[in-house]
């Protein structure tokens, strides 16, 4: 995973027109989805190649045309382990350990497990025979203070480090691999937060306290390098943690990614697809920050994690591509927004942007920090189920940020499946003013995501899922409400049809014991049955 500035110029998605019926399925996911039918190219050709550039250093670039959902690369990883600051939790499957709860030890080197039978005990991506022998022979157990937890979870900082160590002796060809991958020491060491927490949580650790002193400083301070770099999260029902991968780390960063991927929940396998068409020598690119936050807090991450500014086009865009993520409302005029002079600088002041009609309205980067700080803190207070109160928020600031402002767009995501999920708001339960209103939240999430994280993605094949359901239940209610003939009737069920198929194929890519796989089958099942109802309509 290439950590370079990144300055790529992606074909810009132009916006289409809804249809009348307002759907956000069109005839091109469908076509996409038929030219990708084969998913899994067998022909022996290259798929991708690695170029270098001064910029950018080593990155992918397809090899042939790509279309949404082709498999790029599929493949295990070198090493997986806890993530930084994670709690205590089985050092073999991952679980995590609640103080509180049962618990076993490891009978070689008293490290924590979910139970002395744990299935991943002496697998080679859980906790292995050669782990244990060399955690055991360091006398760690002496550090491991099972009356503290919160000590207790420090010593897992060092079990990825140690694991890549390791590979030196126990696997050469991979270490070799690791030595490869950017490190960013020069720029690291100028942070002195992170350098000073690796020196004490980790480097110390391991040579001092538990005395392999056949590992330098600068050999785990590389180490640490890499894993913050180039390490993907991976994991699934519970389990949080992270792996290294032999390629798909030369994947270059874009804010709007034309990749996703996913992990194995047995083997921590990494696949990795096309969620949009990609040209021959265009660069395969995934997003190292969230993509739903706004570019000043995209790039705060990236800089503080992955050490690198990034120049892509949607952050070179005070809009971000027309959706406003970072925008304000102006105070003082009904038209404008308030955007950055200078969105590639953290200390841009904020001006309206509406020049011929707004008497002129500027606020300094400070004051922009402070008030989005205060709105997220207030967000941050409400329980994540609290429907009214996520709601409340929406109307208290309404008219000071953009309807699309990342902030909002969060509650929205959240609101989209809290409509129909909670007690006193189950999808039968909903009248109709709430149910057209997830179905307005669940179309503005895919309109902005359509921009931003385009094509066979995770999150648009859940909204879409969430969709279907307010257009089936107001459809029914209205049909007996004889409010709908039967082409009306008809247009609406393959309206929701066109939902259902675009989520089953999305999220059938999905592990399927995770919740978007499972969601998938649900998918499926409300398809066949949908169909059914639309044969039956047909025949009235």
């Amino acid at each position: 995973m290439s950590s370079k500035s990144h300055n790529h110029n992606h074909r810009k998605k132009k916006c289409k027109s809804k249809s009348r019926s307002q759907s956000v399925v069109s005839d091109q996911f469908m076509n996409d989805y038929r030219d990708a039918s084969v998913t899994n190219f067998d022909d022996g050709e290259e798929i991708f190649a690695i170029k270098t550039s001064k910029i950018m250093g080593r990155y992918m670039v397809a090899t042939r045309e790509l279309r949404p959902g082709n498999i790029i690369l599929s493949e295990m990883p070198i090493v997986v382990g806890p993530c930084t600051g994670c709690k205590v939790q089985c050092l073999a499957c991952y679980q995590p350990i609640e103080e509180s709860g049962s618990y076993a030890k490891c009978k070689g080197c008293d490290w924590p497990l979910c139970s002395a039978n744990c299935a991943k005990l002496g697998t080679q991506f859980g906790h292995t025979k050669a782990e244990c022998t060399i955690l055991r022979d360091c006398k760690s157990y002496r550090f491991l203070d099972y009356r503290n937890f919160s000590k207790l979870k420090e010593n897992f900082y060092c079990i990825v480090p140690l694991r890549c160590l390791m590979l030196k002796r126990t696997d050469p060809k991979s270490y070799e691999i690791l030595m490869k991958m950017e490190h960013h020491n020069e720029i690291r060491k100028q942070l002195t937060d992170v350098w000073t927490t690796n020196q004490t949580m980790i480097v110390n650790r391991i040579i001092s306290d538990w005395q392999m002193k056949e590992f330098s400083e600068d050999d785990v301070h590389r180490i640490c390098g890499i894993l913050e770099v180039n390490a993907f999260e991976i994991g699934h029902l519970g389990v949080n943690i992270r792996g290294l991968y032999p390629t798909a780390f030369l994947m270059s960063h874009n804010c709007i990614p034309n990749t996703n991927h996913n992990d194995d929940e047995d083997d921590f396998k990494l696949t990795v697809r096309a969620s949009t068409s990609i040209s021959i020598n265009q660069p395969i690119t995934l997003s190292y920050a969230y993509t739903l936050q706004s570019t000043l807090k995209r790039r705060e991450h990236l800089l503080e994690n992955k050490f690198f500014h990034c120049m892509c086009a949607r952050c070179r865009d005070p809009t971000e591509c027309g959706t406003f993520a970072g925008a304000l409302r102006c105070p003082k005029c009904p038209d404008g927004y308030v955007l950055a002079l200078e969105p590639l600088s953290p200390e841009s002041d904020w001006k309206c942007n509406n020049i011929n009609g707004c008497p002129g309205y500027k606020i300094t980067a400070k004051s922009m920090e402070l008030l989005i700080n205060r709105i997220s803190r207030e967000i941050d207070a409400l329980d994540s189920n609290d429907l009214k109160g996520l709601e409340a928020i929406l109307s208290k600031y309404r008219n000071v940020l953009h309807p699309t402002h990342y902030l909002f767009l969060e509650i929205k995501l959240n609101l989209s499946q809290l409509y129909g999920k909670i007690n006193g708001y189950l999808i039968h339960e909903l009248d109709d003013e709430q149910l057209q209103r997830k179905m307005d939240i669940c179309k503005e999430i895919i309109r902005i995501f359509d921009v931003i994280e385009p094509g066979f993605t995770r999150l648009r094949g859940v909204t879409l899922y969430e969709l279907h359901a307010p257009v089936l239940v107001l459809t029914t209610r209205q049909f007996e409400r004889q409010l709908l003939n039967k082409t009306q009737l008809r247009y609406r069920i393959k309206e929701v049809i066109r939902y259902l198929e675009e989520a089953r194929i999305v999220l059938g890519y999905e592990p399927r014991n995770s919740p978007e796989g499972i969601m998938g089958v649900a998918a499926e099942d409300a398809l066949d049955r949908m169909r059914e109802w639309g044969k039956v309509v047909g025949r009235i």
